[in-house]
């Protein structure tokens, strides 16, 4: 399978790095083709542009300021995303990744008819995400219901790639998290990695 991750996280010996290359290390094990992506690395500017936003309606929408990421999204039948919860969502960058990369004419198409979005990414398959909360499970899944998981899943997911099937796998109460608790969660990453 063809698979792209994408690592959201400013920091090369963070947690999340760790996640990042347990991940694509097992998926080239079990014989994947693993397309990489570090946003921060890569320099990724997560913001929008004036000129982007103004042709959001346009009948060909240019992403060509984001063309290597968009050529990895259309590869991809499966995705990877790693990144820590910040403020119960996602970080700013993989916010502006979404902004900028699933755009008309690459994720979805406007319906001019209906006003809805029709999808585009038929191909991807299975969408992975590899995360962490600083909160325990509690306090993120039952008092804050995980707005993040619940915007990926109904909006994002939902909207550009509906047949693709969720994976979720995060580390709770990370700031309280054992050397032993990381290790387990390792695991789990390279576990869950390896059924893709």
């Amino acid at each position: 399978m063809r698979v792209h991750t994408i690592l959201a996280h400013p920091l090369p010996d963070s947690f999340a790095a760790a996640v990042h290359r347990t991940a694509a290390d097992r998926l080239r094990a079990c014989g994947h083709e693993v397309a990489t992506a570090d946003l921060y690395a890569e320099g990724f500017a997560p913001a929008l542009t004036p000129a982007e936003r103004a042709g959001y309606f346009d009948a060909e929408y240019d992403s060509s300021a984001v063309a290597p990421l968009v050529e990895r999204l259309r590869w991809a039948e499966a995705l990877v995303l790693v990144y820590p919860h910040w403020w119960f969502d996602q970080p700013a960058i993989l916010k502006g990744y979404f902004d900028r990369v699933w755009v008309p004419g690459v994720a979805f198409r406007h319906d001019r008819a209906g006003g809805r979005i029709l999808p585009l990414l038929t191909g991807l398959r299975s969408v992975s995400v590899l995360t962490s909360f600083g909160s325990p499970w509690w306090l993120t899944e039952l008092y804050m219901r995980n707005p993040a998981r619940r915007i990926l899943t109904k909006g994002v997911l939902t909207a550009c790639a509906p047949q693709a099937r969720l994976r979720y796998c995060a580390l709770y109460d990370m700031d309280r998290a054992t050397d032993t608790a990381r290790a387990r969660h390792l695991e789990r990453v390279a576990a869950l990695m390896a059924r893709l």
